[in-house]
């Protein structure tokens, strides 16, 4: 029934009748904490968490009141929270309860890690934003959205909800994104014709790649709403130091590079990998899998990128939700496109931790392994019912120290 009834109401009206009294009864159980914040909304396919981070830092450096909430962290009232959400936004419910629990603390900012689910399905209603950030839009979620078109639209919900847009200059949509805007217009970029470019803002940081120097230039950009000098801002984010499960390097004494990222979507990969194969001497290992019950379309382009960029690719588990043949099958149909030979340079393991195990093997000195796709998640999905303890970390760590004995 549920199936008929998406299939013949448009999504939005679904979401309407099903998620938003939910979100309007938070509201009204904590009294519509959010009036007399001022809220910062950041939304995008890539780059959310290590954005909504970086202006968090800023503004507690430049001294603000300020709390946050992303996917991996949060800090309420001076506390840390480790949330290690597997859906980005919380519940409308803990969203409230955490925003009251600002209010009373003093919060007069907050910035808010927002997802497409989050924003369809109104878990964040009742909030006004002063700025909303858009880090970038690529393909993601089209098995919940039906199709890229409803992708962009949702994601534009936070911008036509702000009085301040700071957007990604160099898209090619960003013309008809800064349409949904009712106020000002912010952009960032690294083209000169963007507000906040890497000529009039640079940054030294030390976490790798070009699009964490785009994550850093809408930091800045958003932050600048709130009074901090543009030098104020770089100088915080030159000491900004990676997030957990992004680009997190693992030590060892293999004299190998060993980086867990989060990156799931094909445009974060490819970034990730392209960042990684600049660092590397020897050759670049790459370790990931696709979800299950999720954006089928995606699957062999990942495969195709892996293939292209890195020396060796092991196909493996991530959420397959009883999907594993399917989605690795799909995986290798694109490796194959990509240049990739099964047994040469393509290898599919379906368990994840023997997946890892076997890319440290493999691994000599100089040589880089990328792990992608889980990040900072602590449980994943192997059978579509439920999810077991998971951490890429801990795997690595373990197949360290069995290499080592």
């Amino acid at each position: 029934m549920k199936k008929m009834i998406r299939k013949f109401v448009p999504n939005r009206a679904v979401n309407l009748l099903k998620h938003l009294p939910a979100a309007v009864l938070a509201n009204f159980i904590h009294v519509f904490p959010s009036k007399g914040i001022k809220f910062i909304g950041v939304t995008g396919t890539d780059g959310k968490t290590t954005t909504t981070n970086m202006i968090y830092q800023i503004l507690k450096s430049a001294e603000k009141k300020v709390d946050m909430v992303s996917t991996i962290n949060a800090q309420i009232g001076g506390r840390k929270i480790d949330t290690g959400f597997h859906v980005t936004n919380p519940d409308p419910f803990l969203l409230q309860e955490l925003i009251k629990k600002s209010a009373r603390a003093g919060t007069q900012i907050f910035v808010l890690e927002v997802t497409s689910h989050g924003l369809d399905q109104y878990r964040d209603w009742g909030i006004n934003y002063e700025v909303a950030v858009v880090t970038n839009i690529t393909r993601e979620h089209l098995d919940y959205h039906g199709s890229w078109e409803n992708y962009f639209k949702t994601k534009a919900r936070l911008v036509a909800n702000a009085k301040v847009a700071v957007l990604n200059r160099d898209e090619d949509h960003y013309q008809r994104l800064a349409k949904f805007a009712k106020g000002q217009v912010i952009t960032f970029g690294q083209n000169n014709s963007a507000d906040f470019n890497p000529k009039n803002c640079k940054c030294n940081l030390n976490i790798p790649g070009q699009y964490n120097e785009m994550n850093a230039l809408a930091a800045i950009a958003a932050s600048s709403v709130f009074g901090v000098d543009i030098k104020e801002g770089i100088k915080i984010l030159d000491k900004f130091s990676s997030l957990e499960g992004r680009m997190q390097k693992i030590e060892n004494n293999l004299g190998v590079k060993i980086v867990i990222d989060f990156a799931h979507t094909p445009n974060a990969l490819e970034n990730a990998l392209n960042t990684l194969r600049e660092q590397t001497k020897g050759r670049l290992i790459s370790v990931f899998g696709c979800a299950g019950a999720r954006d089928k379309n995606k699957r062999s382009l990942m495969g195709e990128i892996s293939a292209r960029i890195a020396d060796m690719t092991i196909i493996t588990s991530e959420d397959p939700r009883g999907e594993i043949e399917e989605i690795n099958a799909q995986i290798l149909t694109g490796a194959k496109k990509g240049g990739g030979k099964i047994g040469k340079n393509v290898v599919i393991e379906n368990d994840r931790e023997k997946a890892i195990k076997l890319a440290v093997k493999l691994a000599e000195k100089g040589d880089t392994i990328g792990i992608f796709g889980k990040g900072h998640e602590k449980s994943m999905n192997l059978d579509g019912k439920s999810e077991i303890p998971w951490s890429d970390e801990k795997a690595v760590r373990k197949a360290l120290n069995e290499g080592e004995n």
